[in-house]
């Protein structure tokens, strides 16, 4: 049941990040595409954490997020230092 969920949190991080790929495309602003890369960043995080049978979560799993979150604060303050 666990997989399933966190298939599902896998298919929904990958949707969003595919809809803000096409904000990007039409705008061509960095913002949208970093938020796209961050949600793919996320996707890989649940998909790590659900290849993982019987093992702790953490190591490549927090990478994932780290780097999703740090790209996240990383655009915002370039797009509000402009």
């Amino acid at each position: 049941m666990i997989n399933f969920i966190l298939g599902m949190n896998t298919m929904g991080f990958i949707v969003a990040g595919l809809f803000f790929l096409r904000f990007w495309q039409k705008s061509r602003d960095i913002l949208f595409a970093a938020f796209s890369a961050a949600f793919i960043l996320f996707a890989f995080d649940q998909l790590s954490l659900a290849l993982q049978v019987g093992a702790s979560i953490g190591g490549v799993s927090f990478l994932f997020r780290l780097a999703g979150f740090a790209l996240l604060i990383i655009a915002v303050f370039r797009k509000n230092l402009k």
